[in-house]
């Protein structure tokens, strides 16, 4: 085997990316500029949006139709005369999610959304856990877009996550969310192969502070992305931020982690 086809055994590796952190780090970012690496290494991936905020699709440049929400409404409300009604409960799912994948070139995107009628997040939160161990087998990589906070590791919707990457700004309560997430992984006996920190829109001092403090908790700091322009002309214009140059300063800056984490090589 030649080195870039070892390279390219490699980089096509099956697995499972969150991206996670408080709200406002720019998790989203993140997660599409990821993607856009990715992409460009011609993976086949799944995209989730696992924030009922739904951020992640139009990031993308594409346009949700149907979410997990709506499977929830319809399974709350009976198959009724559904093509899936006399299917066991596991494919009917599977069909159903099949359905309401949004696809463009190389990616296909799953939106988790928020119910219509009144209820908890129970059934919601069951579908997308059936849906990452169902379907990312099918895809070279699948990057989870998570809901702000802890509740996806109480929920144990990020279980068979191999790397969790946490985005968070340069403040006390960046490391304590990132602190918290460990922990709580922990606690729960979700092992990650891989957790780390990125510190978004931060400076090169800002990181040196921020690395001692972290490492007092064991948190390992995988690197900067610094305030990027681009991003805000691209949010402003509401334009699809996986289309942002390549030569980006956000878009370096991730790369050149990806590298390091050796999810690129």
């Amino acid at each position: 085997m030649t080195n870039h086809q070892d390279d390219l055994a490699k980089s096509n590796k099956k697995s499972v990316i969150a991206v996670s952190g408080k709200g406002g780090t720019g998790k989203t970012v993140i997660s599409t500029i990821i993607i856009k690496h990715l992409k460009k290494r011609d993976m086949k991936i799944l995209a989730i949006d696992a924030d009922p905020a739904t951020s992640l699709p139009p990031a993308l440049g594409v346009s949700i139709k149907k979410t997990i929400g709506d499977i929830r409404e319809t399974l709350v409300k009976g198959p009724g005369r559904a093509p899936t009604s006399n299917l066991p409960v596991d494919l009917m799912l599977e069909y159903q999610i099949r359905d309401i994948l949004a696809e463009i070139p190389k990616i296909s995107i799953l939106a988790i959304g928020r119910p219509e009628g009144p209820g908890c997040y129970c059934l919601v939160n069951d579908i997308l856990r059936h849906a990452i161990e169902k379907f990312s087998g099918y895809y070279d990589v699948t990057i989870i877009d998570c809901e702000a906070g802890l509740e996806h590791l109480s929920r144990r919707t990020t279980r068979s996550v191999d790397t969790m990457i946490i985005v968070t700004d340069a403040t006390q309560r960046g490391i304590n969310t990132a602190r918290l997430i460990k922990e709580l992984a922990e606690s729960l006996e979700i092992n990650f192969d891989k957790i780390c920190v990125i510190l978004n829109r931060a400076t090169e001092e800002q990181a040196r502070v921020f690395s001692e403090s972290a490492s007092k908790y064991g948190i390992e700091l995988a690197g900067i992305v610094p305030y990027d322009q681009n991003i805000t002309e691209y949010d402003l214009d509401g334009k699809p931020l996986i289309d942002l140059p390549d030569d980006s300063p956000a878009v370096i800056a991730v790369g050149e982690i990806l590298h390091k984490l050796e999810i690129l090589v």
